[in-house]
């Protein structure tokens, strides 16, 4: 199993579940990497026949185990990027009664979460579950450049070169966690970097 038990944080920080297979006219399931034994898990002939299942493997085997479930339509990215226009005009096309279920990494979660809100689903609609990577998604407050798979504390932000911080502190409308300057009071005093959650 790929799942990974959070330790307990800050409020904004997201709570991940495990997904159920919910009654509905339609099902959007988006997911990469170790994100697919999720589906796989509520997987039933009924749920695949109204199924979309958008995946991004992210170096996984998992495509050929999702294709044998023959949903109603299937996806195969190769990155979150290179999906994102799918996965609005799926959106944009939803009738009442879709649901979706996210499942992956913190990144695709949150990213697909934004663009379903953005579609006016709610995000207390939206079911997610964490499977694979603990990388995080960071924004650098200073220079508001994303680096994507932080996986150490401190980093080094990818766009303006500063030390950044690994916070909790979780934004939605970006999809990413903060990052702040952690030698601006003493430059050059950085620890040595370690694991998120060692």
């Amino acid at each position: 199993m790929s799942k990974f038990e959070f330790p307990p944080s800050i409020r904004s920080r997201p709570v991940y579940g495990t997904l159920e297979a919910r009654p509905g006219k339609g099902h959007l399931m988006i997911a990469d990497g170790e994100g697919a034994e999720a589906i796989l898990a509520i997987a039933t002939p009924e749920l695949m026949a109204h199924a979309h299942i958008i995946y991004i493997p992210r170096g996984s085997d998992f495509t050929e185990r999702l294709r044998a479930l023959t949903p109603a339509q299937f996806y195969e990215g190769p990155s979150y990027a290179a999906s994102v226009q799918r996965i609005r005009r799926v959106l944009q096309g939803a009738h009442m009664g879709l649901q979706v279920y996210l499942a992956g990494t913190e990144g695709l979660m949150g990213q697909a979460q934004n663009e379903a809100m953005q579609a006016g689903i709610p995000h207390t609609a939206i079911q997610t579950e964490h499977r694979g990577s603990v990388a995080r998604r960071m924004q650098c407050v200073h220079c508001k450049g994303i680096t994507e798979d932080v996986e150490t504390d401190p980093f080094v932000c990818s766009h303006c070169g500063l030390n950044l911080f690994v916070r909790d502190h979780y934004s939605r409308r970006l999809a990413a966690y903060q990052g702040v300057c952690i030698d601006a009071e003493d430059p050059g005093n950085i620890p040595e970097p370690k694991g998120i959650y060692e």
